[in-house]
């Protein structure tokens, strides 16, 4: 299953991301969010997301590991994928159907979002 990772950009943004190269994906505290952070399995694509002030999908990642082993803070490593060519601010997402039950719009605040397949390939490949 995909997932969209909401992040700060000024805290830590896609471009730090891709800096590092790889990174662990901590500091979730929503349980709902840690509990999709459990969830995640090595090779799942991933979307990162922008808040703030931008409030748009800008790139790629996958999950590179996931240890689960205390479920309240699952130690979930990620790498950097591809920034998307056209970033999707919040509102061309919330103008396409495929996303009107998605908890990223939904649930604004939930910084750990399940895709489906269909979405995914809706961030990726517009």
């Amino acid at each position: 299953m995909p997932y969209l990772l909401k992040t700060e950009p000024n805290a830590y943004s896609f471009d730090d991301l891709t800096r590092d190269g790889e990174t662990v994906w901590d500091g979730v505290t929503n349980p709902v969010a840690v509990k999709n952070l459990r969830e995640m399995k090595p090779g799942e694509h991933l979307v990162i997301y922008h808040t703030g002030e931008e409030r748009q999908a800008i790139g790629s990642a996958t999950v590179v590991s996931v240890d689960a082993s205390d479920p309240k803070t699952p130690v979930v490593r990620i790498r950097a994928g591809k920034r998307f060519a056209h970033p999707h601010p919040l509102a061309q997402i919330k103008e396409q159907k495929l996303f009107a039950d998605s908890p990223l719009v939904k649930q604004g605040r939930l910084s750990v979002v399940p895709l489906t397949g269909e979405q995914y390939e809706w961030l990726a490949k517009h």
